[in-house]
């Protein structure tokens, strides 16, 4: 297997600089309107709503047409300024600050055949408040298709034959292109495609659908956890530890996955995304153990595992993936914190809403929030779905509002662009799960 960076103990982590550019499809531009609204609509102007295939219900010939069903409410006129920060930087010297621009190939780029493939298959969740996304941009799902693939058989060997079906159903290269639609680069993207592959493959390995026990799970994950964040012993035990992480397909996907990520990241980003994989083992943690008691936790317990076993990783690196970065005193900043807490906690309903009907068909007793909501508050099942969205709806509100006050009072180039990846990472989080109809089908509620 080759390896990207050497281990334990290793060498002080790189700079932030980006992947060497390789000629890929070009970013799509991600557009931000002028008049874009200052508080609940300050995200939902960042993506206007795009039709989805289908007829149109029957009216009358000179009726005008109807508002798009789960389109996002109109919001208030924007303030000025706002709108002024919302457009970026301009004017001498501002060039700089589009750090990803600094880093594009300078070779011709291969450009998607037209016209423009026609959306997806999907319905999305009736009654969810999301932002619908442009199709991703099919050079770039063939190419991070291809590449992730070849990282997974040949790098690592992460599945056995009999799985391929089931790799190739996750449609990952549609996920990373949809959700990270400002990465300058394919390579770029492929940082967050490993890191996704290898959590991932924790989760089934480990947890769940593959031979996945809370049992011994505590043990399982922090020997993993030591792929990221690395071992510092004596040389004989060194040695030991160095060939444990070539053990099994988990630990290799973390290894190599986190050697290619490190190699791009500054040592604040790269510490960032421990912390937050340690958050995510935790959480794998507290309902494992709810697992082995046959705990049904309280809602507000649920939630508040969930805020951990959750996909808070995959946007708080949305600024490496976009070649540039977002300074630590910036992340740590309590209202980023809650931004970034409330985007992994929308998405995470998202799954739990989309992924329903699959985890009612598997083996053993899934939680997820309609579950706990109809066994926790005598709901039906229905209700109890129908409640778990309205919750998603909230919080997603939550961190649209959070996100449009950050924006007015910290108003910094990073700090906005970093909100605008958050932003768009939640949108394509929600357009796969809508679209993934391998993995996802909804309960007939409605």
């Amino acid at each position: 297997m080759p390896v990207h960076g050497p281990l334990g103990p290793p060498p002080a982590e790189r700079g932030p600089t980006p992947p060497t550019p390789v000629p890929d499809a070009p970013a799509p531009a991600v557009a931000v309107p002028a008049d874009a609204p200052a508080a609940a609509g300050f995200l939902a102007a960042l993506h206007p709503p795009v039709a989805l295939p289908g007829p149109p219900p029957p009216q009358p010939a000179a009726a005008p047409a109807p508002a798009v069903r789960d389109a996002p409410d109109a919001a208030p006129a924007a303030r000025p300024a706002l709108r002024e920060i919302l457009r970026g930087p301009t004017g001498p010297g501002t060039a700089s600050l589009d750090l990803a621009g600094r880093h594009r190939s300078r070779q011709p780029d291969p450009v998607s055949p037209a016209p423009a493939p026609a959306p997806a298959a999907g319905r999305a969740v009736p009654g969810l408040y999301h932002h619908r996304v442009p199709e991703p941009d099919p050079a770039r799902v063939e190419e991070v298709s291809r590449r992730i693939k070849r990282w997974a058989e040949d790098e690592v060997r992460l599945y056995p034959e009999e799985w391929e079906g089931q790799f190739d159903g996750f449609s990952v290269g549609r996920y990373m292109v949809g959700c990270h639609p400002d990465a300058p680069t394919v390579d770029h993207l492929m940082l967050a495609t490993r890191l996704m592959v290898a959590e991932n493959a924790v989760d089934d390995c480990y947890c769940e659908d593959h031979g996945g026990s809370p049992v011994g799970l505590g043990g399982r994950l922090l020997l993993a956890h030591t792929a990221l964040d690395h071992l510092h012993t004596t040389a004989p035990y060194a040695a030991a530890w160095r060939e444990s992480l070539g053990s099994d397909a988990p630990r290799r996907a973390y290894r190599s996955a986190m050697d290619h990520f490190t190699d791009a990241a500054s040592p604040s980003q790269a510490d960032r995304y421990r912390h937050d994989m340690a958050r995510l083992h935790l959480g794998y943690l507290a309902e494992a153990a709810w697992a082995q008691t046959g705990h049904v936790p309280e809602v507000w317990e649920y939630l508040a595992m969930r805020q951990f076993n959750n996909f808070r990783p995959c946007p708080t690196i949305t600024d490496t993936v976009g070649g540039y970065e977002l300074p630590a005193d910036l992340h740590a900043r309590p209202d980023m914190q809650r931004v970034i807490a409330l985007a992994g906690n929308a998405t995470t309903v998202v799954n739990d809403l989309y992924s329903y009907t699959k985890e009612l068909d598997s083996p053993g007793h899934h939680l997820n929030l309609p579950v706990v909501l109809a066994e926790r508050e005598r709901l039906s099942e229905r209700d109890a779905y129908l409640r778990a969205v309205e919750i998603h709806n909230e919080l997603q509100h939550a961190f649209e509002a959070a996100a449009a006050d950050l924006a007015a009072a910290c108003p910094l180039p990073p700090v906005l662009r970093f909100l605008r990846g958050v932003a768009a990472w939640v949108d394509g989080n929600h357009d796969w799960h809508r679209t993934n109809t391998y993995r996802y089908s909804l309960p007939d509620f409605w």
